[in-house]
C-alpha cells in the first residue's frame, strides 16, 4: 500500500509580491554651469599660476620657461630697495594690526553694551568703511592729510590703515561679545572685582581666540593693501605693494614674480592661520570667523 503524497504548496512570501523599485536615473550634471565654473577659476587663478611658475625660471624671459632655478629669489634677497620696502610693509602691518585690534575691541564692547539709539547709529556708521570703495577712502585720507598740513609718510599710511581696519575687527568681535553671558562679569564684580578687572580677567580671555584671529587677518589685509597705501605714502620708503607698482611701469622683471609669489604664499598662510586659531582654543573655526559666530 502506497501513500499518495499531495504536493505541498508554500505560502507566498511577503517579498514575492513586491516588485523591485526601478533605479532612477542619476541626475545629470549641468554641464554648462560646470564649464562656466571651470572657466571662472581658470581666468582667476591661471595668471597667478603663471607668475608663480616663471618666478622659478632660470632665464629672464617671461614667455619661455627654460629650467627650474631660484635665481630670482636670490636676486630679491640681495635687492636693498625691495628689502627696505618689505621692512616698511611689515612695520605698517604690525602697527595697523595693534592699533586696529585695540580700538576694535573697545568699539565692539561699546556697541554691544550701549543699547541706545546713539549706539545703534554708531553701529551703522561703523559699517560704512566696509561698503565704501577703497579708492574713495584713499583719496579722502590724502585730502585730509594735505588739508591738515601733514606730509605724506609711513606714519600717514599707518593712520589710514588703522582707520580702515577698525571696522573689520569690530565686525568679527561684535557677535562674539554679544554671545557672552553678562552675568559672568556681574558675578566677578559681586566677588569684589572692579568693572575694569572684570573685563580684563573675564571678558578679554573669552574673546582671545577671536582677537588673535582678527589680528592675523588684519595683518594679512594691510600687508597686501595697495590702494590706500598708494594715496597716503610718501616718496621713500614706500610699502612693498607700491614699490612693485612703481617697478612694473618700466617693465616686469622676473624678481617681481618672485616677490609676488612670496607675498601670495605669506598671505595664504596668514589667512589660514587666522581661520585655524579658534580651533586651537576649542572653538569653531573656518568661515565662522568672518561672520563673527
Amino acid at each position: 500500500m502506497t501513500l499518495l503524497r499531495l504536493p505541498t504548496t508554500t505560502a507566498p512570501s511577503a517579498s514575492a509580491g513586491r516588485t523591485r523599485p526601478r533605479r532612477g536615473r542619476a541626475p545629470r550634471k549641468p554641464r554648462l554651469l560646470v564649464a562656466i565654473t571651470g572657466l571662472f577659476f581658470a581666468l582667476l587663478y591661471l595668471p597667478i599660476a603663471v607668475v608663480a611658475l616663471f618666478s622659478f625660471n632660470s632665464q629672464k624671459s617671461l614667455t619661455v620657461f627654460d629650467a627650474f632655478s631660484l635665481r630670482w629669489y636670490r636676486a630679491f634677497a640681495h635687492d636693498d630697495v625691495l628689502l627696505s620696502s618689505l621692512t616698511t610693509s611689515l612695520r605698517i602691518s604690525l602697527v595697523a594690526m595693534a592699533g586696529s585690534v585695540v580700538l576694535g575691541v573697545a568699539l565692539a564692547l561699546g556697541l554691544v553694551r550701549c543699547r541706545t539709539r546713539l549706539g545703534s547709529l554708531a553701529g551703522l556708521i561703523m559699517l560704512v568703511p566696509l561698503i565704501t570703495p577703497e579708492i574713495v577712502t584713499g583719496v579722502a585720507s590724502m585730502l585730509l592729510f594735505k588739508g591738515l598740513g601733514i606730509a605724506l609718510s609711513t606714519g600717514t599710511v599707518m593712520l589710514a590703515e588703522i582707520t580702515f581696519s577698525i571696522s573689520y575687527v569690530t565686525v568679527i568681535l561684535r557677535s562674539r561679545v554679544a554671545a557672552l553671558n553678562p552675568e559672568v562679569e556681574e558675578a566677578a564684580m559681586d566677588l569684589g572685582a572692579t568693572r575694569w578687572q572684570a573685563v580684563r580677567l573675564v571678558t578679554l580671555p573669552a574673546l582671545l581666540p577671536a582677537v588673535l584671529a582678527s589680528a592675523v587677518l588684519i595683518f594679512a589685509l594691510v600687508f597686501d593693501d595697495f590702494v590706500l597705501a598708494y594715496f597716503t605714502t610718501g616718496v621713500d620708503p614706500q610699502p612693498l605693494s607700491v614699490r612693485i607698482y612703481s617697478a612694473i611701469r618700466f617693465g616686469v622683471q622676473p624678481t617681481i614674480n618672485a616677490v609676488g609669489t612670496l607675498m601670495l604664499a605669506g598671505s595664504i598662510a596668514l589667512i589660514a592661520l587666522a581661520l585655524f586659531i579658534p580651533r586651537l582654543f576649542g572653538r569653531r573655526g573656518g568661515l565662522d570667523l568672518l561672520s563673527g559666530k
